[in-house]
């Protein structure tokens, strides 16, 4: 094609427009999100690989999805970024990219440590991490392993987060809680322990005064309440009272709307298990379980 024939088709009104520089779309509309990142592929240049939560998009995590695409190319390649191209210059290039549609993506550890050095809020980080873990995505080793191993500049939120998941954390919102719990001076609870009766296994609830012997819930209709899980909710809130436990639940967005009266309601149920003395529970702590 002659350069005077694409520029009669891209010109002013024509039938085809230019996304990124030798990059065209041969219509005149808007870009689907697939047609976006073939677009941030043919710029970035061969060897490039698309991370961040674009790539954690292609694997089934749910995110924001933002008009950006973050992608990887070699040091030694000179590329700028443009438009919604973000372009990463590295020396750690993915050793093993998946490949699906001709796009090579970035593994699941990779991309969440690179969109948490990226624009995303300590919430932010804290759901995606989240949202790999429990997803089966990755693991708690693999993100520390890319911590370790990528420039520190940028992962202070990343480092707050998987802090957090040392601890038990198993959720943003149950990071929202644990700030809570803290602003408010509480005793510090366990995260996610596993609560046994002699050798029975009992429950795991989100946290856990074992001294006091309360539980607190988070229920997140968006994550937790569909009619399967709700029923296994009740059954473990049946199981955890049936022997004394206090069990408190509590819906994220009261947590982070509500906090005071959350924070009372801990203290009264704490103090109630003080007056009443410890129970016959033995605990293993969320950070002691096998993985």
């Amino acid at each position: 094609m002659s350069e005077d024939t694409l520029r009669h088709r891209i010109r002013p009104g024509g039938p085809w427009r230019r996304v990124l520089p030798s990059v065209y779309l041969a219509h005149n509309g808007s870009l689907t999100t697939p047609q976006r990142e073939i677009a941030a592929v043919l710029y970035a240049g061969p060897g490039c690989v698309i991370t961040g939560e674009a790539a954690l998009h292609q694997v089934g995590v749910r995110t924001s999805l933002k008009d950006v695409i973050d992608v990887l190319i070699p040091a030694t390649v000179k590329r700028q970024s443009i438009g919604f191209v973000r372009v990463q210059r590295t020396t750690r290039m993915p050793e093993r990219p998946s490949v699906r549609s001709g796009i090579r993506w970035a593994p699941p550890s990779r991309a969440v440590s690179d969109a948490a050095r990226g624009e995303l809020e300590l919430g932010e980080v804290r759901e995606l991490v989240a949202a790999v873990v429990q997803g089966r995505r990755c693991t708690v080793a693999q993100l520390a392993e890319e911590l370790r191993n990528g420039p520190k500049r940028g992962s202070a939120a990343l480092r707050s987060v998987l802090g957090e998941v040392a601890d038990g954390i198993a959720s943003g919102a149950e990071g929202d809680l644990r700030k809570l719990v803290k602003s408010g001076r509480l005793p510090e609870p366990l995260y996610n322990p596993d609560l046994y009766v002699g050798s029975e296994f009992l429950a795991r609830p989100d946290l856990w005064w074992k001294d006091e012997g309360v539980a607190g819930e988070l229920d997140s209709k968006e994550w937790h309440l569909s009619p399967d899980q709700w029923r296994r909710t009740m059954e473990r809130h049946a199981r955890m009272t049936a022997r004394g436990i206090f069990v408190l639940h509590f819906p994220p967005s009261r947590v982070r709307s509500d906090g005071q009266k959350v924070l009372a309601e801990l203290r009264a149920a704490l103090e109630e298990g003080r007056r009443r003395g410890p129970l016959a529970i033995r605990t293993v702590p969320g950070n002691q379980q096998p993985r």
